[in-house]
């Protein structure tokens, strides 16, 4: 679905994004990570044909961006981490209208209203939206032409756990229809629990790219840590590897006298600071 080979990209005579090169299968939902400033959103506007004064090749859907047409947008949908919509038009109103731009049937705006927990609200002014509102409005509007690919800038920005949790099973949805997903954050959960692979990205350069999971475990678990009672709560950790010499840990379980245990596995965060030396956050 996307071939980038040797990307560069600078708004000034100074280079901002640089040698660039990977690909996303179709079907793939892919992260961008990294700090504000480092290149993300510059990217993803590159891959959607808004920016064109690139060098090398970006190729979205055999389409290299800097030559599309009009029609490259029938399998393109963008939401973008701010509202687009139009203010002093209702929700409804904004839907028909930008249904109304491509050439293909639009999905049902009752359902996708529906499934964002937007229904109540359709025909209310997008004016007397809160900013979460706006944003689930804003994610339902990159859906209406089906297309094949999303690009996503910050899907759950602003949203409370509930409606995070809605958001993200739609993505997810669209991922199980076959759609390959662009996802731009700096939120280390979203692009663990969402992503197939993610790119670590600082200097406008890719610092590494791989599955969450596989970025995570390169690093290991270090420590298990474990609690019990024993004139008041006491814990102790032991290293992963030597966990089965741990002769306390073994009298713990054998004797039922756990309280708790839990390995302490990296995050995605911990993972970019020991890569780049810098913080996703």
């Amino acid at each position: 679905m996307i071939q980038v080979s040797n990307l560069s990209f600078s708004y000034t005579k100074q280079p901002f994004i640089s040698d660039m090169s990977f690909s996303v299968s179709p079907g793939e939902i892919f992260g961008f990570l990294g700090p504000s400033g480092a290149g993300k959103s510059t990217l993803q506007k590159i891959l959607i044909g808004m920016l064109r004064t690139y060098q090398g090749s970006a190729m979205v859907n055999g389409v290299e961006c800097k030559k599309r047409t009009k029609r490259f947008y029938e399998n393109i949908g963008v939401d973008f981490e701010f509202s687009t919509m139009y203010e002093k038009l209702t929700a409804r109103e904004n839907l028909q209208f930008f249904s109304s731009l491509y050439e293909k049937k639009p999905r049902p705006i009752d359902e996708l209203l529906e499934k964002a927990g937007l229904a109540r609200d359709a025909d209310k002014r997008v004016a007397d939206y809160s900013k979460g509102m706006k944003s689930r409005l804003n994610f339902i509007k990159a859906l209406l032409h089906d297309p094949l690919l999303l690009c996503l800038d910050e899907p759950t920005s602003g949203l409370d756990p509930a409606n995070s949790r809605t958001m993200k099973d739609m993505i997810l949805e669209e991922k199980a229809k076959g759609k390959t997903i662009l996802l731009t954050t700096h939120n280390m959960q979203d692009a663990t629990e969402l992503c197939d692979r993610v790119a670590f990205i600082a200097g406008g350069k890719i610092c590494a790219l791989d599955s969450p999971h596989n970025l995570i475990m390169s690093k290991g678990a270090a420590a298990v840590t474990y609690t019990w009672m024993e004139n008041g709560e006491r814990s102790a950790s032991c290293p992963l590897k030597h966990l089965s010499s741990d002769k306390r840990l073994k009298d713990l379980i054998e004797n039922n006298r756990l309280q708790s245990i839990h390995s302490s596995e990296p995050t995605l965060n911990d993972i970019f600071m020991d890569i780049t030396g810098r913080t996703l956050l």
